[in-house]
């Protein structure tokens, strides 16, 4: 009995509290045992044969660690989920994303609600569980890393979030948005994609890492590099363009080398606001001492109006001596027939 009792704590401090009904009785604890104390409110029932032997609310690991145990020994945790663990992705996680083996019995499960009837309970106390998105793969054996709970390796990571958006440009911002965040290097993930061919998008995947490679280090410069300077045929600055201030160096977001516009692109939210404040005076500092014409954009101009953004870049340019080689992209021209037709 006492080494039951032993086995029993080791197994709960090992899985955050949170075991299958066959772990449970290996350690002696029967069937009708286990119903009791989930009928009195004493534990709790995740999912079918996992408990947890509280009646609180559960931490994000204990969510994890019951996950993982319905999804079976193979299971790892995958794509958005992974992506939080890894620190790829900055928002508040939702459901538990795993990956389990093609011939896995277990299906993708909603949120597990409490029986208020059972023992009445406050609304923010009512989901027990925020449910479990299932995959497959084939593949499992090598996409995984032994993390404290186990979880798809970064690279492989990426590739899931990328492949899984619904477009390919969707794709391709969320491959940068995850490489960046996650800090995956741009020859790690040139292997992988040679090693684990992505069933989609693999062209423009290629594209945005040559991108990265070439000095891309968010989503918001890759979005203008590829809405604002590929799609309107302007010509490819320079990225992160560095300039010796004093006795520190500090770098553009790109540079062009057609009368030294600087464009800087401003993710500030990312930073810390009084060290992005003394950078950018020095930075506009030394641009106006050497003459150089800069322009500013944040997340709103590229996103909401990359065609607008194109314009001013473009008029600069030519302002400073750039032969115009540059066209109206699709949404340009779209723009301009809703106009002819509203004058119609």
């Amino acid at each position: 009995m006492e080494n039951e009792t032993q086995l029993l704590r080791s197994l709960l401090d090992a899985q955050h509290g949170v075991a299958t009904t066959v772990q449970l009785r290996a350690c002696g604890i029967t069937p009708k045992s286990v119903r009791h104390h989930v009928e009195t409110g004493q534990w709790l029932r995740v999912f079918r044969n996992v408990i947890c032997v509280t009646n609180g609310p559960l931490s994000r690991d204990m969510e994890l660690q019951a996950a993982l145990l319905y999804g079976g020994g193979s299971a790892i945790l995958s794509h958005d989920t992974a992506a939080h663990e890894w620190g790829m992705l900055r928002r508040p996680a939702g459901p538990v994303h795993l990956t389990v083996p093609r011939n896995c019995s277990a299906i993708s499960q909603p949120p597990t609600l409490r029986h208020v009837l059972m023992r009445p309970t406050s609304l923010s106390n009512a989901c027990i569980h925020p449910g479990v998105v299932l995959h497959r793969s084939l593949a499992i054996e090598h996409i995984g890393v032994d993390t404290d709970l186990r979880r798809t390796s970064k690279e492989d990571t990426v590739l899931d979030l990328a492949v899984s958006a619904p477009t390919a440009h969707e794709g391709s911002a969320a491959f940068v948005s995850a490489m960046t965040n996650g800090r995956v290097s741009v020859s790690a993930m040139r292997r992988k994609i040679e090693l684990r061919r992505p069933r989609r998008y693999k062209k423009i995947l290629l594209d945005a890492l040559s991108l990265l490679a070439g000095g891309v280090q968010s989503v918001l410069e890759f979005r203008y590099a590829t809405d604002v300077e590929r799609a309107h045929g302007l010509p490819s600055g320079r990225r992160q363009a560095p300039h010796h201030v004093g006795d520190r160096v500090l770098f553009e977001d790109v540079e062009y080398s057609e009368g030294g516009l600087i464009v800087r692109l401003d993710g500030r939210q990312f930073h810390s606001a009084r060290n992005v404040r003394f950078r950018d005076r020095l930075r506009d500092n030394a641009a106006e001492l050497s003459e150089r014409p800069r322009l500013v954009y944040g997340w709103q101009e590229v996103s909401q109006d990359p065609c607008g953004v194109y314009r001013e870049v473009r008029e600069v340019l030519v302002r400073e001596g750039w032969t115009d080689a540059s066209y109206p992209c699709e949404k340009c021209c779209a723009v301009v027939r809703s106009g002819a037709a509203q004058g119609t």
